[in-house]
């Protein structure tokens, strides 16, 4: 008898996971939005003279905004 050849058995295809489908909520959307009017105030400011408050709302609107934004669900 001739000996069949054996079927490699394989797993089904998973559904391919998309890494870059991001849906963003009203939350994350609203720190943005914070973050943004923070940066664009301090530039502002920079622009007229202030040297105190306007690195404030620069540093706080790009370090802890726009990653608060991004990281929270």
């Amino acid at each position: 008898m001739a000996k069949k050849d054996k079927k490699i058995k394989t797993k089904p295809a998973k559904k391919e996971e998309t890494l870059a489908s991001v849906r963003f909520s009203k939350k994350n959307t609203i720190f943005f939005g914070i973050g943004l009017v923070s940066i664009v105030i301090g530039f502002i400011l920079l622009a007229t003279g202030d040297i105190v408050l306007a690195p404030i709302l620069l540093v706080v609107g790009y370090l802890v905004f726009f990653p608060l934004g991004i990281l929270l669900k």
